[in-house]
């Protein structure tokens, strides 16, 4: 096999060895798609993403997403992390968007610097969401072993996508949050008549003071037991509170934090509004370099 560039770099944070980490491999138009898949094995991580335009094209690059265990149309981590190595590292200069084509459509990813070429936020833009069915919060408590009296009944717990999709569960307490574990008979009953195979619980307390919210994310569908940070499934909240007017307005500017349990703390930032009937949905974080090293 050629030999290809790879990346690790640390997402939805400042500082490396927080976040979600990610790999990124450039000049990967050659790949077949069961090498993508061992090589995402081989890394382990939550996703690896594989960049399959060689440069730039008239429409964005093309880019391919892989958990450990299959390929996903769109994550978030994995989009923000992928559009920073082809800003540092293909293009090597400040622009202001570039976009991605994943196979859920295309993204544009927009870049906010401080002094010095490297980004210090960037921003997608999110498909728009689209709600699906609402779940039994009896049958919701039962996969992740908490108490149906730990779900804010105000608002339901449903499936929401804006690429891929969650189920979203609003939980009353962070002491709910963190004791959350899933039940793998409940949660595999529960998924195979559900179209979103993931969960993401969320709640408005939180450890650090000036954050919104906290939240964590099982997909072990997806071979990732929990994720650090999840952009598509904040997508989806973002949307999600919103819809269901959960700070009693129909835009949201929120700090949400994920990832404290696993010792992998991560910020991620959303913005939402609703215009005319439609949601527009905006996830943000920084991103940091960690690793470089080639595939041999």
């Amino acid at each position: 096999m050629k030999k290809r560039t790879f990346y690790i770099v640390d997402v939805f944070t400042g500082e490396k060895y927080t976040g979600n980490q990610l790999a990124v491999v450039t000049d990967a138009q050659r790949l077949l798609p069961d090498i993508m898949q061992n090589i995402a094995r081989e890394m382990n991580f939550s996703e690896t993403t594989f960049i399959t335009s060689g440069k730039l094209i008239a429409n964005g690059y093309n880019v391919r997403i892989f958990t450990p265990v299959k390929e996903v149309p769109f994550a978030g981590h994995p989009t923000l992390g992928t559009a920073f190595i082809i800003q540092q590292e293909l293009i090597n200069k400040p622009i202001k968007k570039v976009k991605l084509n994943l196979k859920a459509g295309q993204i544009s990813v927009t870049f906010k610097y401080g002094n010095k070429n490297t980004p210090t936020i960037l921003w997608m833009k999110q498909i728009e969401p689209e709600f699906m069915d609402v779940i039994d919060p009896d049958r919701i408590a039962a996969v992740l072993n908490i108490d149906t009296t730990d779900i804010d009944s105000r608002f339901p717990v449903q499936e929401v996508s804006t690429g891929l999709p969650f189920i979203i569960v609003p939980l009353k307490s962070l002491s709910a949050v963190k004791k959350a574990k899933i039940d793998a008979a409940a949660y595999n009953e529960l998924i195979e008549q559900t179209t979103a195979k993931a969960i993401f619980i969320f709640c408005p307390e939180t450890y650090v003071e000036e954050n919104d919210f906290n939240a964590r994310m099982f997909a072990d569908h997806f071979g990732v037991p929990e994720d650090p940070a999840t952009g598509s499934a904040n997508g989806c909240l973002a949307g999600y509170l919103v819809k269901h007017r959960y700070t009693g307005d129909d835009k949201v500017n929120a700090r949400v934090e994920q990832g404290y349990e696993m010792g992998r703390p991560s910020l991620i930032n959303l913005r939402a509004e609703e215009k005319e009937g439609s949601i527009d949905v905006y996830v943000g974080g920084g991103v940091v370099l960690v690793a470089k090293g080639e595939l041999l």
